[in-house]
């Protein structure tokens, strides 16, 4: 590919909207564009979208993107992982797609447990039954809307409808499979035992791919990457194609992501383990509902209309620990490691002397204590723990990651692209069109790490201290 051949497009389907990208061979951005759309909740604890909305947003942003980087030589697709898209046998939605926060299956994982096992199921698919995950919504799906059930023909994950419009394909990915609780995770290939466990038909489920393998071409004649999901896409996007270096996450959810050479979940499944999208590899991580998320709460609650960067300039004046002010966030309930849907946030400790800036320091310091969770368990893994690379509208802010650095203990570096997913997928899209041989190739060629923010030595002695008490606070504060 020459100076002057075509860019490389990166397609993410996100919750809020679409976000897409176009790069040279060197990582450099050509154009940018996002399209948003709605967000339904038609009942307390549902979450839906109406496919088309995905479709009319993708072409809007690809448009802009040509408009200014011309015919991209290859597409890559990342996308929002577990949401259920059923059709008929003619490919039309039967339904509005059930979305990855959705909370209506519990009874359902229950009823997955039950039926398969708890260990086996870890076994199989690395992961415990979750109310966001696909197969639980097909089993919801057979339960309250059987009329619904009788009429699939097909399931796609979300950002796989996508690549339906554009080429035609039923596809999917290893790395978003994974999340489908359908996937023999170890294997990359889907479970013939969990299928029949749970009475579903294999017949409905997309031809699942290595990340950078052409899934199909549009009508120029275009190939469209595999792609991932968001999860595994943004930590390529972040340079976490191996082992060693860890994606960190401070977005409205945090997430703490190490990659492994092989297939090892963690036991008791508090962590994900998920096929990487990088071939022949794996990873593990851990989630948190309420990161950045937290800190939007407690402005808009308690700081309407106050610039974030003043909050950190208030946050600033505490010292670590703030004085004995502990934030749980658990305002959406918890991933890891408490996977319980009904945990609640908290500040524990207040003084008449703690103000505005003690509740800033105390939630983003909250924030760092639950990525420790993640990051502990992750290192009980055969994980590599190098250094971390950052991303999310969290890193932005100078304080949070030398918290976030003093709390886990290790260097954080900022990466130069704040749209890892899409940059992600246009990595994937360029490997299938043959830009670069394969992903370890692309990503050496077009992330270059920025600054580095290490640990603050007198803080990490005041953090080490302070994580007892947070990891204390959620069992005596549970029964409450």
């Amino acid at each position: 590919m020459s100076d002057a051949s075509p860019a490389v497009f990166g397609v993410d389907v996100g919750t809020s909207g679409v976000k897409a990208l176009a790069i040279d061979r060197t990582g450099a951005v050509l154009a940018r564009a996002d399209a948003p759309y709605p967000l339904s909740t038609p009942r307390p604890g549902f979450a839906e979208q109406d496919p088309a909305d995905w479709w009319r947003a993708t072409e809007a942003a690809v448009s802009e993107l040509r408009r200014t980087a011309g015919t991209p030589a290859g597409i890559g697709l990342s996308g929002q992982m577990h949401g259920l898209v059923a059709l008929d046998s003619s490919d039309r939605v039967l339904r509005p797609a059930i979305l990855w926060n959705d909370q209506r299956t519990v009874a359902e994982c229950q009823e997955i447990e039950a039926t398969i096992g708890l260990d086996r199921l870890i076994a199989l698919t690395g992961n415990r039954a979750l109310t966001g995950f696909t197969a639980p919504k097909l089993l919801w799906l057979r339960r309250h809307e059987p009329e619904v059930h009788g009429r699939i023909a097909r399931i796609l994950l979300p950002k796989d409808y996508v690549r339906l419009r554009l080429s035609g394909e039923h596809a999917t990915d290893v790395s978003d499979a994974s999340g489908t609780l359908l996937l023999d995770v170890a294997t990359r290939r889907w479970s013939d035992e969990v299928l029949s466990a749970l009475e579903l038909d294999p017949g409905w489920l997309p031809e699942v791919l290595e990340s950078p393998a052409v899934s199909g071409v549009t009508s120029e004649e275009i190939p469209v990457a595999a792609g991932g999901g968001d999860q595994a896409a943004g930590a390529l996007g972040v340079g976490v194609d191996r082992p060693g270096p860890l994606s960190v996450v401070l977005g409205t959810s945090g997430v703490v992501f190490a990659a492994l050479d092989r297939f090892a979940a963690d036991p008791r499944a508090r962590l994900h383990t998920f096929c990487h999208a990088v071939p022949g590899r794996w990873h593990s991580m851990g989630v948190v509902l309420s990161a950045a998320g937290s800190l939007r709460w407690l402005r808009d609650t308690a700081a309407p209309g106050i610039p974030y960067d003043e909050l950190a300039a208030d946050a600033a004046r505490w010292p670590a620990g703030t004085e004995g002010l502990t934030f749980l966030p658990y305002l959406a309930g918890e991933r890891t490691p408490h996977a319980d849907p009904a945990a609640r946030g908290a500040f524990v400790g207040l003084s008449v002397r703690h103000d505005r800036g003690a509740l800033v320091r105390a939630v983003l310091e909250g924030v760092a204590f639950a990525l420790r969770d993640s990051l502990d368990l992750i290192a009980e893994l055969p994980a590599r723990i190098e250094l971390g690379r950052v991303s999310g509208g969290g890193a932005r802010s100078d304080l949070w990651l030398q918290i976030v650095a003093s709390v886990l203990e290790i260097p954080l570096e900022r990466v130069g692209v704040d749209e890892g997913a899409a940059f992600g997928a246009a990595l994937l899209g360029g490997v299938a069109a043959s830009v670069w041989p394969d992903v370890r190739t692309a990503v050496a060629a077009t992330i270059e790490p920025g600054e580095r923010i290490h640990p603050v030595p007198e803080w990490v002695e005041a953090y080490r201290g302070r994580r007892e008490r947070f990891r204390a606070l959620y069992p005596a504060l549970r029964a409450i």
